[in-house]
């Protein structure tokens, strides 16, 4: 008898199927909603699975099987992106990130928009190409 088509094997597969139709992209990023000022939101959520499963055939005993499992989702929002005039920002809606490393990953998008804002308002000045020097001795030297 092939192990794959065991009806213990079929029961867990049945099980991981029910599990991937719970969690898929639209649990973590969620359907956009627009506002009447042009504003689009975002939900985005964490979104963590446990799976548990066992059991086993009982062929020498009778025919048959015997198993189980067990599913753990916990989906927890974390913020909220937001679109507008062109630019995204993420408004999140946890407390502070603990570690360094969590702040820097969180600042990201606000150094991106801060250094494209620069370089826009530094070439709207014409401050974008340093200006040729001239190369010509005074006169009289």
């Amino acid at each position: 008898m092939n192990e794959m088509q065991t009806p213990m094997a079929e029961f867990l597969r049945a099980s991981i199927a029910k599990i991937k139709e719970m969690v898929d992209a639209n649990t973590v990023v969620g359907d956009p909603v627009s506002t009447p000022d042009g504003v689009t939101l975002v939900p985005v959520s964490r979104v963590s699975v446990g799976f548990a499963g066992g059991g086993g055939d009982l062929v020498k005993q009778r025919d048959g099987c015997v198993g189980g499992s067990g599913a753990g989702i916990r989906i927890e929002p974390i913020g909220f992106l937001i679109v507008k005039d062109g630019s995204v920002r993420m408004l999140n809606i946890q407390p502070p990130a603990v570690t360094t490393l969590d702040r820097v990953i969180d600042l990201v998008p606000q150094l991106i928009d801060r250094a494209e804002a620069f370089m826009d308002k530094k070439c709207a000045s014409g401050g974008g190409q340093p200006a040729a020097q001239d190369e010509t001795p005074p006169a009289g030297a």
